[in-house]
């Protein structure tokens, strides 16, 4: 694993909870750090992990980097594109089952999109998230629950693009909140298949490191710790590496880079 903050060695894992086949496991309580998982088009990668996380009752919103939605064509010249937050995953759904539903269900993106619309309306673009603000009318999104003042702890990207993406924004930002966000990205290579890996990657890696918060806020205290200040984190965020290179053995597949940034 590369880090951009520090060196990763190795931490305690956390136990997961008892999953049932559809991925939902119970839900023990207690607190949560809250995700955030973006991709190039807030479709699969970033999804899958929407998804995984959610059903492991982990607050969770989900994001695309890229400037467009683009969807695979009848040719690699011939994308199917859409505008972020304002196409929803249901319109994309039906237009593509009227345009050719055999090709569509054959390349696996009708099935996509139908888990897509079941966790939230529509595709969002990271680069026109406002941070801190209130997520208002979207209380029916898988992963809500946590979220609803729009700020997130630990960020996970799917490529290296879309980590560079968040970085350069987050820099252009300035820092208005003045508080921490570790940034993560994993290499998802981007198909179905290398998705559901990555999502359970994803929440094995959250399992982790909310074990961890939970140690290092016992520690410092809920009411500072869940002030998300720098002081009250900073044990916590000297952790995060340690974590992430164990996690990093037992998923040698999946590159993973790091660094603490600033909303």
């Amino acid at each position: 694993m590369d880090t951009a903050n520090g060196n990763a060695t190795t931490a305690s894992a956390a136990p997961a909870a008892l999953a049932q086949p559809n991925g939902h496991r119970e839900d023990p309580g207690g607190f949560k750090l809250k995700f955030c998982t973006v991709c190039a088009s807030n479709q699969n990668r970033s999804m899958e992990g929407h998804l995984r996380l959610a059903l492991a009752n982990y607050p969770v919103i989900s994001f695309g980097t890229g400037s467009l939605v683009r969807l695979p064509g009848p040719t690699i010249t011939q994308p199917n594109v859409y505008k972020f937050n304002e196409t929803s995953y249901d319109s994309i759904y039906r237009e593509l089952e009227a345009k050719d539903p055999r090709l569509y269900r054959a390349n696996g993106l009708l099935n996509m999109l139908g888990r897509n619309r079941n966790i939230k309306w529509g595709p969002e673009r990271w680069q026109d998230w406002q941070v801190g603000m209130p997520r208002v009318k979207k209380e029916t999104d898988k992963g809500f629950e946590g979220m609803e003042g729009g700020v997130a702890d630990i960020v996970i990207t799917c490529e290296e693009r879309c980590w560079d993406a968040v970085i350069d924004d987050l820099l252009n930002r300035g820092s208005p909140l003045n508080r921490a966000v570790h940034v993560i990205n994993i290499d998802i290579k981007d198909n179905h298949e290398e998705a559901s890996v990555g999502g359970k990657a994803m929440v094995d890696l959250a399992d982790s490191l909310n074990q961890v918060a939970k140690e290092e806020r016992e520690k410092v205290g809920a009411a500072a710790f869940d002030s998300g200040s720098g002081a009250a984190r900073a044990s916590f965020d000297e952790r995060v590496p340690e974590v992430i290179g164990e996690w990093q053995e037992r998923w040698p597949n999946l590159p993973a880079t790091w660094t603490l940034a600033w909303f």
